[in-house]
């Protein structure tokens, strides 16, 4: 559609995830319309990134070290393992600042659709971090979809010889949410998650 390089930079964007084609061209012409100082740093950031950003030995999550801040921090609860599928929890996990164990990150989900089984996700890494009995609980936090379901019901099934209590974290109604707009699965949660109210 554009001459050469435009139309690169316009594909090269478009392969991000969640930019669609629109997006993409309203990202380039943005940089192309920038201060080229800017343009210049932003680049700068993207190939620091590549060369010194790296996964935690231990827990999966991002890192410039060989482990993350987290797996470094010796006041967090070695006991609990809240096992996510991507970096992203764990930062979301983070802001509530309610949790303070360790985390594992799965590298994604379970989805046969899309050719991914326990052998492509970091369960072997795991079920090593669980061998040497210091883990008391796990928390599954995978994604409330069809996906992370199937992966903590796999991952239940295989540690529930192992003694570890498993837990997964309550789901349901969001506050300021309306009934009506709830769908079925969401709205069974939350009567299945249901809780005492002290009055």
């Amino acid at each position: 559609m554009y001459e050469g390089i435009v139309q690169s930079l316009i594909d090269e964007l478009g392969l991000l995830p969640g930019v669609g084609p629109k997006g993409a061209q309203r990202i380039a012409f943005h940089l192309l319309t920038a201060d080229p100082s800017d343009v210049r740093r932003l680049a700068s950031v993207l190939l620091e990134v590549m060369e010194k950003v790296k996964f935690c030995r231990t827990c999966g999550n991002v890192a410039e070290q060989d482990e993350c801040r987290i797996c470094r921090d010796q006041r967090r609860d070695l006991s609990m393992i809240c096992v996510v599928e991507e970096p992203k929890d764990v930062a979301a996990i983070e802001k509530i600042r309610e949790f303070r164990g360790r985390y594992h990150v799965l590298g994604g989900a379970i989805s046969p659709i899309d050719g991914v089984g326990p052998e492509d996700l970091r369960i072997k890494e795991l079920m090593t971090r669980l061998a040497d009995g210091t883990i008391t609980e796990l928390i599954l936090a995978t994604d409330p979809n069809l996906e992370g379901e199937a992966t903590a019901t796999y991952l239940a099934r295989l540690i529930k010889p192992l003694g570890i209590r498993v837990t997964r974290p309550a789901s349901g109604l969001p506050v300021g949410g309306e009934l009506e707009y709830a769908d079925e699965v969401t709205l069974g949660r939350a009567f299945e998650g249901r809780r005492l109210i002290d009055v």
